[in-house]
């Protein structure tokens, strides 16, 4: 006799599904992610794993039907109980640690990266933005983040038939994306105004969930505003620099506005790079109104501001020339009772300098009770670099110090790797990034053997394969090519190396390749082969990146590295975790000291994957000798150009007569016992250190409380 299963409500799980789409927490929860898929899978892939279009474009007849299923319908409910249980959790860690925090921490970034679905983001700094947004969620740290709502995102990459990067904007359907517009109690949407030049812009916001951290995007594309003005917003980092100054105003001066006409007042105000630094003059715009004396409400904005910096060339930081400066702020300065070179003074490491430009950067460190750089060399480099603001310090006694990135480290897991801790650790495996001991328990041999990590890591790799596959069939089919030819690439039994980043030129993508005919014996070696997989996009506006990416593209095509060396078109969040999963190896091979810290070479380790790198950002602390490779030490030549071949000698090198060998040789049951025993180290060394819940409660303890 059959038994009977228990009942269900399918409309309250309907409703419960829905309230999860709704919150990009289902991001990185692969129990949830599992149950959109098999609503829609081809739907789930076309939409770019967006919950929202699913649910808007599949019949609530059917979803209702589906869940008739009983156990699809109880696998709902777990998720929807978990989702709950998440979101109502009051015992985290901030409420032992951070219970000083009584107001939360409003973030300030020019761009956020969570998920391929919401183009809000255009590098590593959105990335790191989500990252910390996550792990602010995970940690129960109050948190608020402040950034634009741009409606046509980062470009869409295309290469042309000679490889040249082309960009496509698309406009994002704001109905089929998991935000709401901010409203009033009477339902209006609440806006803001922020005064650019003459005009008068509004500014209305979006509201997006992230777990249990909250993002406001800030949007001009609005009715009442000109077109010009409508546009602010439109792209990340797009237009000329009058557009980024408007961009910079939204985002400083609307942020604060914004935040303050929905009664939130923060416990500190943290800017993510200096492009949110005219946050701290309406702090001080602010304080004057209520009649407080400069010196005493320069203070007081000082004590309510913290400001990390990301980029270690002066030439990165945002410069604006009087005349700009005195346009877009010339009638701000009677609410400020300050003349434009008296508020320009606020941005010049000389204040009364009348030649010297207005720098975001400079104003930051000016206006905030802490600064920091983003790995231990960056403080140092930072130091070097602004000790001009501070002529009666030593260099090392410069107010800026350090907290190193990390990655959210559940995020960019996938469900093998998540299953694969689930059985080894237990089901909470992702609430351990803050115990090392943890991990070195959970690495000991008898708890994980050799072949079981082998056995991850080759169908990872196989995965990887497959995925990239498919991708260049996709690629190639566009301009009528035969993308069978794509079918068998790659080998799911060579060692993988994945290059994938903003290709900027200091970043040097192509140095493996600085000696042709030398490289090309490593990738047609028959014994102990190596394939490279590349992926990444140029600015729009880097003619000389792009060139970067048409060489490497001319590389794929040639006879002895066709199938062994590819280029993946469109580099997103969704590519990104099929790489750092999938790679032995992460190559990263920047002149140093150019790499503030860098993060993608993070990912790789929860993965078992090793990292390959100058000895610049986060892996110059975070390299031990046996947790992976350096590529050279801290050799640093004046010369970029004997910088880059003696690079490449290190490079080549390594490779040779380190990884490859040690890839290759192999004992009992085919497994490389030296390289498992590398990929144990790293995992138990970098895991539990390079990860945002150890970054995250770096920034409460050091600068938030």
């Amino acid at each position: 006799m059959a038994t009977k299963k228990k009942s269900v409500d399918a409309r309250a799980l309907l409703t419960g599904l829905r309230d999860v789409s709704r919150n990009l927490w289902w991001s990185w929860d692969f129990d949830a992610q599992q149950i959109f898929n098999e609503l829609a899978p081809r739907l789930w892939e076309t939409s770019n794993h967006n919950p929202s279009v699913l649910l808007a474009e599949i019949s609530e007849q059917e979803i209702l039907a589906r869940l008739a299923n009983i156990d699809f319908a109880l696998r709902v409910q777990k998720v929807i109980k978990h989702f709950s249980a998440y979101m109502k959790q009051t015992q985290t860690w901030a409420s032992a640690h951070a219970k000083l925090l009584k107001a939360p921490v409003a973030y300030f970034s020019a761009e956020f990266g969570f998920h391929e679905s919401l183009r809000t983001y255009s590098g590593g700094l959105g990335i790191l933005a989500g990252d910390h947004t996550k792990s602010a969620s995970d940690l129960g740290v109050p948190f608020i983040g402040i950034t634009l709502f741009y409606r046509q995102g980062y470009f869409e990459q295309r290469l042309g038939v000679e490889g040249w990067q082309q960009e496509e904007y698309i406009t994002a359907d704001t109905h089929k994306l998991p935000i709401l517009r901010v409203t009033d109690a009477h339902g209006n949407p609440v806006t803001i105004s922020v005064q650019i030049g003459f005009s008068i812009v509004k500014v209305a916001a979006w509201k997006l969930m992230v777990g249990r951290s909250t993002l406001y995007m800030l949007d001009t594309n609005l009715p009442q505003n000109e077109e010009r003005f409508r546009d602010i917003t439109a792209h990340v980092y797009g237009g000329d620099t009058t557009t980024r100054i408007s961009q910079e105003i939204v985002l400083g001066i609307g942020g604060v506005r914004m935040l303050r006409a929905l009664g939130i007042s923060p416990s500190i105000f943290h800017m993510n790079e200096g492009h949110s630094a005219f946050l701290t003059i309406e702090l001080l715009r602010e304080q004057i109104a209520n009649k407080v004396p400069l010196e005493k409400s320069v203070a007081s904005v000082v004590k309510h501001c913290a400001f990390t910096t990301h980029t270690p060339v002066p030439a990165g930081h945002d410069r604006f020339n009087r005349d700009l400066f005195e346009y877009a702020f010339g009638q701000k300065v009677s609410e400020l009772k300050m003349t434009v070179d008296e508020l320009m003074g606020l941005g010049r490491i000389h204040p009364t300098d009348q030649n010297e430009s207005f720098c975001m950067t400079v104003l930051a460190l000016k206006m905030s009770r802490s600064a920091n750089g983003v790995s231990e060399l960056h403080g140092h480099v930072s130091r070097e670099m602004w000790r001009p603001l501070y002529p009666k310090l030593t260099t090392e006694k410069v107010p800026i110090g350090h907290i190193t990135n990390g990655v959210h480290m559940k995020g960019w897991s996938n469900p093998v790797t998540d299953a694969f801790w689930t059985e080894k650790i237990g089901p909470a495996w992702d609430e351990h990034f803050l115990e090392p001991a943890a991990w070195r328990k959970a690495l000991s041999a008898q708890n994980i053997s050799d072949e079981e990590l082998w056995a991850l890591r080759y169908r990872l790799r196989r995965t990887l394969v497959e995925f990239a596959r498919r991708t260049m069939q996709k690629q190639h089919a566009r301009y009528g090519n035969m993308t069978n030819a794509f079918e068998n690439i790659l080998n799911p039994d060579v060692l993988t190396i994945g290059f994938a980043r903003r290709f900027a030129t200091y970043k040097r993508a192509p140095l493996l390749f600085s000696h042709f005919e030398r490289t090309l014996e490593l990738f047609n070696d028959t014994k102990q082969p190596v394939q490279l997989i590349f992926a990444g996009k140029a600015h729009p506006r880097d003619d000389e990146g792009k060139k970067f990416i048409q060489r490497i593209i001319d590389l794929t095509k040639h006879p002895q590295l066709f199938g062994k060396v590819i280029f993946l078109e469109n580099y997103d969040i969704n590519v990104a975790r099929y790489l750092v999963a999938g790679a032995d190896v992460w190559l990263n091979n920047p002149r140093r000291p150019l790499e503030a810290s860098g993060t993608s070479g993070q990912k790789v380790s929860i993965h078992g994957g090793l990292n390959c790198s100058i000895m610049d950002g986060w892996w110059r602390e975070a390299y031990d000798g046996t947790n992976g490779w350096s590529i050279g030490g801290d050799e640093q030549p004046a010369s970029e150009q004997v910088q880059d071949e003696q690079d490449s000698q290190f490079l080549y090198d390594v490779i040779k007569y380190q990884i490859i060998p040690e890839f290759y040789k192999r004992g009992a049951n085919n497994v490389p016992a030296q390289w498992i025993k590398r990929v144990r180290r790293a995992i138990q060394t970098l895991v539990p250190q390079y990860n945002t819940h150890r970054m995250v409660s770096d920034y409460v303890k050091k600068y938030y409380v």
